[in-house]
């Protein structure tokens, strides 16, 4: 509060306090929720997808969870729909640390 009372003294307005004051407060929170959340960037919430599945939509519908699911429950290549699943999940982590990395440098805010 006394952040904001001094900008008020000085003639700063809502708009130069909530970036001078607030912004800069809740950087570090911003930065953690935004490396959280590109942990999930390959991530989609199939459920809805698979409602509406069948093979006449396979080539316009297929996302990487509909595809892992088609390849291993429904023909039965487990082996094969692990790897895929695998890959995307090797690339979400890579993007993750990615994130971090850069988050580290310019943010000085990092979840490890």
């Amino acid at each position: 509060m006394e952040l904001y009372e001094a900008g008020k003294i000085d003639g700063a307005g809502r708009w130069k306090q909530t970036l001078y004051i607030t912004l800069p407060g809740i950087v570090s929170t911003i930065m953690i929720m935004l490396i959280m959340r590109m942990g999930q960037l390959m991530t989609v919430n199939y459920q809805k997808i698979i409602l509406l599945y069948s093979p006449a939509v396979y080539s316009t519908g297929d996302v990487i969870s509909t595809f892992v699911y088609r390849k291993g429950l429904l023909e039965n290549n487990y082996s094969y729909a692990a790897a895929v699943d695998l890959f995307n999940s090797v690339i979400n982590m890579l993007i993750l640390i990615c994130a971090n990395t850069l988050s580290r440098k310019y943010a000085e805010t990092s979840l490890f």
